[in-house]
């Protein structure tokens, strides 16, 4: 809940600390903050918009995807480096979505509390129910976060922006960032049959490239299995991620019904860990 993160948490127009005021937050120079009747609040700057935030269709598809189990091998991997880490304090998820993987990663780390921040109202709107120690926070990850300095000792990026300056600043010395990004194989039976958008087979190396001057590369491994896809968890799959804002839906129905039901696809992944 928002209690257990609001000691991390900071004003997004001065960066002070905010404290609890009923249902609003509150920072030493005179800022508000009101608690949202979902659970949420939002710390976006005033002139920030959600129009980049995922859409509520979007959201629900994710959350039906990710409830049927399809991708557990990667929340299991991710759950499993950050019991390695075993950090201290706050775990941050940058990119949370409906808070689905932190809710995991919390489960191995006992008694830590869980900031899932995400510009989309609709995504924290279930995140902020997905575990007991959940705190969820609107915020825009290409502005400075809503996070003290050196707030958090592990931080979470799965299939979501990174901006490297700031995931430095929130993370402690010693800290890390457990990053999840799709390789080149990521549903590639997908992306040939429906024409989705495909993962940059340099897409690792250009993440390492942009992360390099700010935290320092600590291993990684690629998780990689085999879907049984029905034609409805296709649409599903489809419907969650960015290839949403790029299809046609008239010819994405046509080319789905060429497809076979069930239809095997790949995952692939790599989960890899950065240091402060």
């Amino acid at each position: 809940m928002l209690q257990d993160i609001e000691p991390y948490l900071a004003c997004p127009h001065c960066a002070q600390p905010l404290t609890r005021d009923g249902r609003t937050l509150r920072c030493p120079a005179g800022h508000s903050h009101d608690v949202a009747k979902h659970g949420y609040v939002s710390l976006l700057a005033g002139d920030a918009h959600t129009g980049t935030g995922d859409t509520a269709d979007m959201v629900a598809a994710r959350s039906d995807f990710l409830a049927a189990g399809h991708y557990r091998p990667i929340a299991d991997a991710l759950a499993e480096a950050a019991a390695a880490v075993d950090p201290d304090g706050l775990v941050a998820d940058l990119g949370a979505g409906t808070g689905h993987y932190l809710a995991h990663v919390l489960d191995a780390l006992p008694g830590r509390p869980g900031a899932a921040l995400d510009i989309s109202k609709y995504a924290l709107r279930r995140a902020a129910r997905a575990h007991p120690r959940i705190g969820a926070v609107v915020c825009d990850a290409w502005r400075p976060l809503p996070l003290l300095d050196a707030s958090a000792g592990l931080v979470l990026n799965v299939f979501a922006p990174r901006n490297g300056p700031e995931l430095r600043r929130v993370l402690r010395p010693g800290g890390t960032l457990l990053l999840v990004a799709p390789t080149s194989r990521h549903l590639r039976e997908l992306v040939t049959a429906l024409g989705l958008l495909s993962v940059d087979e340099e897409k690792q190396r250009r993440i390492d490239e942009k992360l390099g001057p700010h935290l320092t590369p600590a291993g990684q491994r690629e998780v990689e299995f085999t879907l049984r896809l029905s034609a409805e968890d296709v649409r599903t799959v489809v419907g969650m991620g960015p290839s949403a804002w790029h299809t046609d839906p008239a010819r994405l129905a046509e080319r789905l019904a060429a497809l076979p039901d069930p239809v095997e696809v790949t995952a692939s992944v790599t989960v890899a860990a950065y240091r402060r």
